[in-house]
C-alpha cells in the first residue's frame, strides 16, 4: 500500500525584510509656483471685479473671470502633488 507524503515543514528562518521606501520630497519648484498661480488668479479676479472688467484685458469681458479661477484651479491642482 503506498504511503503518504509527510506533511512540509514551515521555513525556520524569518522573512526577508522589505526594502525601506526612499520618502521623496517636494520639487524646489513646486511650492513657490503653486502659492504664485493661486495669488495671481485671486488678484486677476478682484482686479476684474473692482475695474468692471476695463482691467486686464478689457477686449475680452468678463473671461477675465475663467482666466483667473484656471490661475486659481492651476494653483490648487498643485497642492495635490505636495508632500
Amino acid at each position: 500500500m503506498p504511503e503518504s507524503k509527510p506533511p512540509r515543514k514551515k521555513a525556520t528562518h524569518p522573512a526577508a525584510p522589505a526594502p525601506a521606501k526612499k520618502v521623496e520630497g517636494n520639487p524646489p519648484w513646486l511650492v513657490p509656483t503653486m502659492l504664485t498661480l493661486m495669488i495671481l488668479g485671486l488678484v486677476w479676479i478682484v482686479v476684474t471685479y473692482v475695474s468692471q472688467t476695463r482691467w486686464p484685458i478689457p477686449e475680452i469681458g468678463n473671461w477675465n473671470l475663467a482666466i483667473g479661477f484656471v490661475l486659481l484651479f492651476a494653483g490648487f491642482g498643485l497642492t495635490l502633488r505636495w508632500r
